[in-house]
């Protein structure tokens, strides 16, 4: 098993990409320590977890409260002796899809501390007892395809998440000598609550899959994987990059031509998606 004996921390790890992220490190042999912001929905994921044979604990957190941060670090050590991956994933948008001569400071604040201040500090805190700890690591942190598309509906998450990739550069070139490798995840349209508020809009789930050239959005699960390739020793080389995990999605300029419009079935299934 490519994790044998680690011990990952997954901010946002409750649900979506963090959960199918989790899922992936258990089946390789770590520890997981999720965070996310509701009891309920911790619960259920530690649940599903420890479901699967492997240690698994919940944490309250969310990443914009840096005493958070703190507690599920330090909690991560406590419990299970060692902090050697950390995984950046927590991140909103914005619901109201509001145009940018209208978002305010304070839409703008509560999107930034989540998305870029929390995974400044985040990261931060996980390569603080990364160093401490004495064996070096490796910090994921969460883009997206947003981060190189121009989605002005969308302003200041498409910031934040520009922002994450240039946070992952600086990172990793301060913390080499430490032998902590960090990289960033840029997917693109993938099975989340976020995806199905995308699939409640048939003419928009048109439009994202028409210029996605394997036409179909991807999994929970395949950004695990890639999550496992980026915190084992296989990836020891590649630095302070962001791989784009998105079916093509950042460079189809036009319309697939192949393309058919959703089937009434296909939609139906979209619209339906459940999580892990």
């Amino acid at each position: 098993m490519k994790l044998s004996g680690k011990v990952a921390v997954i901010t946002g790890g409750t649900k979506g990409i963090g959960l199918g992220i989790a899922e992936e490190f258990l089946r390789e042999g770590a520890a997981v320590v999720i965070g996310g912001r509701s009891p309920e929905t911790g619960a259920r994921g530690e649940a599903y977890l420890r479901s699967l044979g492997g240690e698994a604990a919940y944490i309250p957190c969310d990443v914009a409260k840096l005493e958070d941060l703190d507690r599920i670090i330090a909690a991560a050590a406590e419990r299970f002796g060692r902090l050697d991956i950390y995984v950046a994933n927590a991140g909103i948008n914005d619901p109201q899809k509001t145009h940018y001569l209208d978002i305010t400071p304070e839409q703008y604040d509560r999107i930034m501390d989540v998305n870029l201040r929390g995974m400044f500090f985040g990261g931060q805190y996980a390569a603080r007892q990364m160093v401490k700890e004495g064996h070096g690591g490796a910090i994921i942190n969460m883009s997206s395809v947003n981060a190189y598309l121009a989605l002005d509906s969308q302003m200041v998450y498409t910031t934040s998440k520009g922002g994450v990739q240039q946070l992952t550069k600086v990172q990793a070139v301060a913390l080499a000598s430490h032998g902590i490798k960090v990289n960033a995840m840029a997917p693109g349209p993938i099975e989340t609550d976020l995806m199905r508020r995308v699939g409640s809009d048939r003419q928009l789930m048109d439009t994202i899959l028409s210029r996605t050239p394997l036409g179909r959005i991807g999994t929970p699960k395949e950004c695990g994987r890639l999550a496992v390739f980026l915190a084992c020793e296989d990836s020891d080389f590649i630095f302070g990059q962001s791989i784009y995990n998105d079916g093509g999605r950042s460079f189809q300029a036009f319309p697939n031509p192949g393309y058919k419009t959703v089937t009434d079935e296909d939609y139906e299934k979209l619209r339906q998606m459940q999580e892990l």
